[in-house]
């Protein structure tokens, strides 16, 4: 028996017999058994609950910055890992990704919970049902996606997209000619619009260079400053914004049902978001004010219309020793007012007699009960 036989032959013995080991898949951990050649998966659900970051660029390091700001810290042992934890949160593996799979993952049940900028969620998640929004402003991440045009030539007086499609020169021979990355949200748009003659090319970077080069017509792009779009002669138009983006947490609907513990720590997570968010605009107001009593001091303080906080004033007697009598011939008052009021509101204060202002930042409001972790569980059907 050749050599080549001989290995056939023992081949064939040996798959004669069950050999079973383990493959780690994105969402699984799957034994897999061969039996005469045929391979056999069973799928064995995994407990841990996954949270997709942003692996890159300024949307990541803010990203980042929310969590260590809401006391959620990322521990990462290597920065070139992809998997992380963050130890307040029990159970959880933060999986660091491209917003883009992010999204991809949580359709595909690889992923539990996301952050990602609401183009990205609208772009790649494309209305599916089991997508549900959890936080739908993260404050960063601010852009808009816009349609373009140039501001020459036989665009220079359209201003509006009900213009671009009245406009005669578009036919089947010749249609508008539009650069995107935005494959789903860009056609969708315009067809929407009226636009019937139109043709797409996908691009990622440097948009705003193709109708200076005769590739194109117009572009859908991400605008922040509108800066980069002036420097290129292109201008926006009237009706001409796809949508208004910024930051948003997502997650699978099917495993916030389903899924162990996911609801707990989707909970504390919105809870500390919200918080945070709701305090990083407020400053605490404290000051002293002569009075006659804590009505009279209300009275005043609710007369002006900075001072009346969040829900109203904390007013407290402030005792003092005089000729050897115990008195409260001042009292303290308590405030949250904005921050871009804050000068206004010191002037109010003093304007009605406060004195002694100490003014300090706030670092969590937290509400009786989270208005998004009720609409939530409204959306869950809970």
């Amino acid at each position: 028996m050749s050599f080549m036989q001989t290995f056939l032959h023992q081949s064939s013995v040996a798959f004669n017999h069950s050999v079973k080991f383990t493959v780690s898949c994105c969402s699984v951990a799957s034994p897999v058994t061969v039996v005469n050649g045929n391979v056999e998966i069973k799928s064995v659900e995994r407990s841990e609950i996954r949270l997709g970051l942003p692996s890159k660029g300024r949307m990541s390091a803010d990203t980042l910055d929310l969590l260590k700001d809401c006391q959620l810290s990322v521990r990462q042992t290597n920065p070139r890992q992809y998997v992380a934890e963050i130890p307040q949160l029990t159970n959880l593996e933060v999986w660091f990704q491209r917003p883009k799979d992010i999204v991809r993952k949580l359709v595909s049940g690889d992923l539990d919970l996301g952050i990602v900028g609401l183009d990205t969620f609208s772009e790649y998640g494309q209305g599916n049902e089991d997508l549900i929004i959890v936080h739908d402003a993260l404050a960063y991440g601010d852009c808009r996606l816009s349609l373009a045009i140039p501001k020459y030539g036989i665009f220079e007086n359209i201003n509006s997209v009900k213009e671009l499609a009245q406009m005669p020169q578009w036919s089947a021979e010749r249609p508008l000619r539009v650069a995107t990355g935005f494959t789903y949200l860009g056609p969708k748009f315009l067809k929407d619009n009226g636009l019937q003659y139109v043709t797409f090319s996908t691009a990622d970077g440097a948009l705003e260079a193709a109708p200076a080069m005769g590739i194109a017509d117009a572009i859908v792009d991400l605008v922040s400053s509108g800066t980069t779009l002036k420097e290129n002669n292109l201008k926006e138009i009237e009706g001409g914004t796809l949508l208004e983006s910024q930051a948003i947490m997502v997650a699978s609907k099917k495993s916030l049902i389903q899924r162990k513990g996911l609801l707990d720590i989707t909970h504390e997570i919105l809870e500390r978001f919200e918080a945070h968010l709701k305090a990083i605009d407020q400053f605490t107001v404290v000051a002293n004010m002569r009075g006659s009593s804590t009505e009279e001091v209300a009275e005043r303080i609710l007369s002006q219309p900075s001072l009346s906080g969040l829900q109203g004033p904390t007013i407290s007697p402030v005792f003092r020793k005089v000729d050897g009598v115990v008195t409260p011939d001042y009292y303290a008052i308590v405030i949250c007012v904005p921050k871009k009021s804050l000068y206004k509101s010191v002037q109010q204060l003093r304007a009605i007699g406060g004195s002694g202002v100490l003014v300090s930042p706030l670092t969590y409001i937290f509400d009786e009960e989270t208005p998004r972790w009720c609409q939530l569980l409204s959306k869950l059907g809970l």
